[in-house]
């Protein structure tokens, strides 16, 4: 006589088979909501999660005690460094980032890493708890309108009141936040939903297409060959390379297709290490404190073919005389950027590198070496109206230049850069000179400051065999330095240099330019970091002097564990070249 098999999933997602009686009723254990979502985040792939627990949440966190095996949980110090240290592991693993707060402020504190997340295409899956069902808008306890804050910057959002809708809402979610251009997806995930039991057996399923929502990755033939008939008969062409080729992992693809067609490669600012600087291509960056040459002459080229970039303020300075002369090719997955800021005369929608691939059989080889020395007269012109007196000075405090210099060079250009936002991070682009693909990790789009630290963090965790130096002004290091805990605690290797020049840098250089020096509000009284950092339980100290530089950094590349190096730099220094705000790239200034 048959018996029948049953299998009963326990609370750790184990599968044990119990031999029944004949005819007994099999039973079935059914999961909370709270141990659904665990077992879809590891259904899904998911490794690591950032997060602060609090109430809302606590169900959820009191599941993941069970999982501690399975989910490396990290605890950040505060909310948003949970969403930068995420965004930091997202760019250098290629897939969605997850953070895991709690409601009301935890949520709020998760926005400006949304917001960042959004603008600068990084996947995320922000997992925040919320109050029960009956509570919702009763103006509860840590009750906030999550959804109502975050739709403007998220791909989507997605309120779970029932436990039964976990595995599709989550499978849902990942499937949105990194497919088409990436982004950020937020789960608003009521405690009644967390604690109430599924009604159904659990099946997690990858979702792999959704009836509303069809990006677009293989682009349409008319739209490939119009672009390919542009190069083909173009004089003067240039690539601008975007963020958008190193998130489709086109930089071979781009390679071929430079090398082909003999057409100079310019970046944009999150476009960096796309294509290595030394390559005989690459010309450089573009923008407002990019290179020289790479801004004066996009305005004599006349094909420009953008490739995963969105025609930003910061890229195109006035837009309204930004490549009237030139036929533009847009190689860009998203839709809406078609036409939004700088018309396109071939626009071509997809995934840049299924383009690439698309184009490189249509394109005739080409030289353009005439055009391409062009950009060296204005690189020499920078190199000896900026480069050199920035890095040879021998008088004064250090300056900013030469510590990204013989960074660049003792890491052989080959580490991961994570940067704050300001001066530093300008002269990190300028002088950094990197080998590797995907090594720059920005904030770019938001411009958010103390998105490094916690951001190299992460990075770190995301990719643990590459060196990752962080490179923070005293002003954005103040914003999250409390990560310095969270560094110390999960043991990983993060170099971070503070370069301090005791201001807000680029704020005191736009009142110096353009605001008569009235600096306003600027000049910072810091505290010791490095008295910080040991407090927390990091190695490191401070370099005031030239002479002393290069040992320091040998000191930090060297040390076993996390380490602070503080850089006294000159107070006033200035980045250039610049693009003064309102002025066309072309009009580039020197000094």
């Amino acid at each position: 006589m048959e018996t029948i098999a049953s299998v009963v999933l326990d609370s750790t997602g184990v599968n044990s088979i119990n031999e029944l009686a004949p005819q007994e009723t099999a039973p079935v254990t059914f999961r909370s909501g709270a141990q659904a979502l665990m077992e879809s985040l590891v259904a899904e792939g998911v490794d690591t999660i950032f997060g602060y627990p609090g109430g809302a949440i606590m169900p959820v966190y009191d599941a993941l005690y069970d999982f501690q095996d399975r989910l490396n949980h990290i605890l950040v110090r505060h909310e948003q460094g949970a969403g930068h240290a995420a965004q930091g592991y997202a760019r250098m693993q290629g897939r969605a980032g997850v953070c895991l707060v709690t409601s009301g402020p935890g949520a709020t504190n998760l926005v400006t890493a949304i917001a960042d997340a959004l603008i600068d295409s990084t996947p995320l899956v922000c997992i925040v708890g919320q109050v029960g069902r009956k509570l919702l808008g009763t103006d509860a306890f840590q009750e906030a309108d999550v959804m109502g804050v975050t739709m403007p910057i998220t791909k989507w959002n997605y309120q779970i009141t029932d436990a039964d809708e976990v595995p599709s809402v989550l499978s849902k979610a990942f499937y949105i936040a990194q497919s088409g251009r990436p982004g950020p997806v937020l789960i608003d995930m009521t405690k009644s939903a967390q604690l109430e039991l599924m009604t159904k057996p659990f099946h997690y399923e990858r979702c792999q297409s959704i009836v509303s929502y069809r990006p677009r990755l293989t682009p349409k033939t008319e739209q490939v060959e119009a672009a390919a008939r542009l190069i083909n008969n173009a004089k003067r062409p240039y690539i601008l390379a975007g963020h958008g080729v190193q998130l489709a992992k086109a930089e071979d693809e781009l390679r071929q297709l430079a090398e082909k067609a003999g057409i100079p490669v310019a970046t944009t600012l999150l476009g960096q290490s796309t294509i290595p600087v030394d390559h005989p291509l690459y010309v450089g960056w573009l923008g407002m404190h990019g290179n020289y040459g790479t801004n004066v002459l996009t305005d004599q080229a006349d094909v420009v073919i953008a490739i995963g970039m969105r025609f930003d303020d910061r890229v195109t300075g006035d837009a309204s005389k930004f490549i009237k002369q030139a036929k533009v090719i847009h190689i860009e997955i998203d839709p809406s950027e078609i036409d939004k800021i700088i018309k396109a005369d071939a626009p071509v929608v997809g995934d840049a590198k299924e383009i690439l691939k698309a184009l490189l059989p249509l394109i005739n080889p080409n030289d353009f070496t005439v055009w391409r020395n062009e950009f060296r007269k204005y690189d020499a012109i920078e190199h000896e109206q900026i480069t050199v007196p920035e890095l040879s000075s021998t008088e004064g405090k250090i300056r900013m230049a030469e510590v990204i210099d013989m960074l660049s060079t003792k890491t052989k250009g080959e580490a991961v850069l994570v940067t704050d936002v300001g001066q530093h991070q300008m002269m990190a682009s300028r002088y950094y000179q990197f080998k590797r693909p995907n090594s720059l990790v920005t904030s770019g789009g938001m411009g958010t400051m103390g998105f490094a630290l916690p951001a190299a963090f992460g990075a770190q965790v995301g990719a643990p065999d590459r060196q990752v130096v962080a490179v923070i002004g005293d002003g954005c290091f103040q914003m999250t330095l409390q990560e310095l805990g969270t560094i110390v605690q999960n043991k990983q290797p993060v170099k971070a240099i503070i370069l301090n020049n005791n201001f807000l840098g680029m704020v005191r250089q736009w009142q110096q330019l353009f605001h008569q020096r009235r600096y306003s509000f600027v000049e910072l009284q810091n505290p010791d970091f490095i008295t910080i950092a040991r407090g927390f339980g990091m190695d490191g100290q401070t370099c005031d002097a030239r002479e002393n530089l290069s040992d320091a950094l040998d000191t930090m590349l060297a040390h076993d564990g996390p380490y602070l190096l503080e850089v006294v730099v000159e107070k006033e220094e200035n980045v250039f070249p610049m693009v003064p705000a309102g002025a066309s790239v072309s009009q580039i200034r020197l000094s």
